[in-house]
């Protein structure tokens, strides 16, 4: 890798690692996000679906920043969205770190986290582009690089909850996310960017708005009611027409172009992406500490992490050497995830949950930035645009589906098996806040206070047992009443269904590219295209 003869500009080194750095501290955000869910719930009696739509907050407003982002960045500049996302960070630790009562908490922990996600999605309007833009002959690999401090900041953020939850409030490290913020300022400062391709051969916005156009928009369009209808809460018909409006303006824009079917194809294929990478993400280390224990949770998703970042500086070699297509690796990895959520699933072991966790680590490596570099390299037209949209697409979804999907999921599995067992205990266990999910019937989950007491008095059995020479984490268990072991063992069993139902999600996405695969090898392979001549047309590179 030689970063300064792959760049076309003098400074693309200390720009990709700018862009590293912002991401970075993104991942470290959400890392120590994902290490204090438990300490919210039990902090203030949440249930799983009441901290999935919490969690879900950190990917909604990553679409609005990245969206709004992608439109204006050629616009008014880099350097004013990086000092945007700069103070953005800054309120939103601000916000969160004034939840303080069981009444109030939920607000300021929604909207503090959905501050974060607009600073987050404003960075990777500047740093997708820009990288693309950087290293146009070698995007996939760039773009991996870049977004491995993704797996970086999720890997430092879980460091941060393995050393000090047990000794610092949540507060504390969750503060330290903001020593990265500061160091990607200083990086950003003074820099000279380039425009995009589109940028440069003189594009409106409603030329490079046209590949996406009516089709596109639709998938826009669509996660938008949900953010109406959900977070908003607005009524459904309200919801509806700002939708259709939106549409109606995306169409008026673009002259009604129809847009690219395969822009369609992505941007659908990408919201499920971003429900099973990053909603997984979210709750991951909750699922496997639930399963093992608290400490050994908080390992293995540092684990994954590591797994996640040495690979994405790989792609190159899959690329060239073992001649995978972006689509090929695409494919590859859909089924490796399949496989690796089963496999977690069932997991009763430390080792053999580092076995099952590497096989789905391997399998989301490459998810996000190889689709980012695949509308890259086939639809240059679009500049920014497309790629920023998809991008706030995965976030959206991973907010409105991935994140609450899961807690809804955890808190159905959970409350039926309970209520299977022993249907007094459900009664005194279960949520006095029902679980909602988009059309899926209402149910009632394990109250988050209570759970947390079970799982409180389980920790400090562990503790005491650890001391006298016992190190096995399951005799803990024997201390617990029959019906604390019941309202354990239901919890358990909610995490291991939420998975199996969570591998569903690569399983649709490994059929579509399997057609992508199919329609290329139609057309002759899967080529990079570039803008050229007076009239902007797109045309296949060699």
């Amino acid at each position: 890798m030689n970063i300064k003869q792959d760049g076309i500009a003098p400074n693309s080194a200390r720009l990709l690692w700018a862009g590293f750095m912002a991401i970075l501290a993104a991942g470290v955000g959400f890392g120590i996000r994902g290490g204090i869910l438990a300490n919210w719930g039990a902090e203030f009696g949440f249930n799983a679906s009441q901290l999935g739509a919490i969690n879900g907050a950190g990917f909604t407003g990553f679409c609005f920043g990245i969206i709004i982002g992608g439109v204006i960045v050629d616009k008014i500049g880099y350097g004013k969205l990086v000092f945007a996302a700069f103070a953005f960070h800054v309120l939103s630790a601000v916000v969160t770190f004034a939840a303080s009562s069981p009444e109030s908490a939920y607000n300021y922990l929604y909207w503090g986290t959905f501050i974060f996600a607009i600073a987050n999605g404003t960075l990777e309007a500047v740093a997708n582009p820009l990288v693309a833009t950087v290293f146009p002959k070698n995007r996939t690999h760039y773009l991996n690089i870049l977004h491995a401090s993704w797996p970086a900041g999720l890997v430092i953020g879980g460091l941060i909850g393995w050393t000090m939850g047990e000794s610092f409030h949540w507060k504390v490290q969750l503060a330290l996310f903001l020593v990265p913020t500061a160091v990607y300022g200083l990086m950003f400062l003074g820099q000279h960017m380039p425009k995009s391709e589109a940028s440069q051969k003189g594009l409106s916005f409603g030329e490079m708005y046209k590949d996406v156009g009516i089709l596109g928009s639709l998938v826009v369009c669509f996660v938008l009611y949900l953010f109406f209808s959900g977070a908003l809460e607005l009524s459904t018909s309200v919801s509806v027409v700002l939708a259709v409006v939106l549409l109606a303006a995306s169409g008026y824009l673009t002259k009604f172009s129809i847009g690219a079917w395969l822009i369609f194809v992505l941007f659908l294929t990408h919201a499920l992406v971003g429900a099973v990478e990053l909603g997984t993400d979210g709750w991951i280390q909750n699922i496997t500490g639930n399963i093992l224990t608290p400490a050994q949770g908080k390992i293995l998703f540092v684990f994954t992490s590591i797994v996640m970042f040495s690979l994405r500086f790989c792609a190159d070699f899959i690329e060239k050497k073992l001649k995978l297509s972006p689509i090929g690796i695409l494919l590859a990895c859909s089924v490796l995830a399949v496989v690796g959520l089963n496999l977690v699933s069932g997991i009763t072991t430390f080792v053999g949950a580092i076995l099952a966790l590497t096989v789905y680590a391997v399998g989301k490596t490459f998810f996000w930035p190889t689709m980012l570099a695949v509308v890259g390299d086939r639809f240059p037209r679009t500049g920014a645009v497309a790629m920023s949209i998809m991008g706030g697409i995965g976030m959206m979804s991973a907010g409105l589906i991935g994140s609450p999907g899961l807690g809804y999921a955890k808190d159905r599995f959970a409350g039926e098996a309970l209520q299977t067992s022993n249907a007094a205990a459900f009664a005194e266990y279960k949520s006095a806040t029902p679980s909602k999910f988009l059309f899926f019937d209402e149910v009632n989950g394990l109250d988050g206070a209570k759970l947390g007491g079970v799982q409180t008095k389980l920790a400090d059995a562990r503790t005491e047992l650890s001391g006298a020479g016992n190190t096995d984490p399951q005799a803990a268990i024997g201390e617990l009443s029959e019906t604390e072991r019941q309202v354990h063992q239901a919890s358990i069993t909610g995490d291991r269904k939420t998975l199996v139902a969570d591998a569903a999600i690569p399983a649709t996405m490994a059929v579509i590219y399997l057609l992508l695969l199919a329609y290329f090898k139609t057309i002759g392979g899967y080529k990079p295209v570039h803008i050229e001549g007076k009239g902007n047309e797109a045309k296949e590179g060699a």
